[in-house]
């Protein structure tokens, strides 16, 4: 797979789309098969970027609290002991936990290993910081 339209079709192919434009797709990931435990979800932003107007990228992000009600110190810490893959940023209003990949010669599974580890994470640091399930 090395190009945007391959992983759109295996995206709505594989997950629950809930927005689909030209370069982006939002999908909704649900976690937790334990019938005695509530079922959380992840909403995650797959967006087509493009470095240097000539590479294509593909980045993963997925918000998980708002920047005025964490601390970010706190979270930055949290992220750095415990986070495998991805980085935080600040986008709005928003926290989010991100992930980024070329697109060229991209098999599909550095496409989903790094997915489901950046949505998972972010359902975890948002549990641990807002204690909702908001995204």
């Amino acid at each position: 797979m090395a190009e945007w339209g391959d992983l759109v079709a295996y995206i709505r192919q594989a997950y629950r789309v809930v927005r689909d434009e030209p370069d982006e797709l939002r999908i909704r990931l649900v976690f937790g098969d334990d019938p005695d435990t509530e079922q959380r979800a992840q909403i995650v932003v797959i967006a087509r970027e493009i470095l240097d107007q000539r590479e294509d990228w593909v980045q993963i992000a997925t918000p998980f609290a708002r920047h005025e009600e964490v601390d970010l110190l706190e979270v930055l810490t949290e992220v750095g002991e415990a986070i495998v893959v991805g980085g935080i940023a600040v986008m709005g209003d928003h926290v989010v936990l991100r992930h980024s990949l070329p697109l060229i010669n991209l098999d599909i599974n550095e496409f989903i290993d790094p997915l489901e580890l950046v949505a998972g994470a972010a359902e975890l640091l948002e549990q641990q910081f807002t204690g909702r399930d908001d995204y």
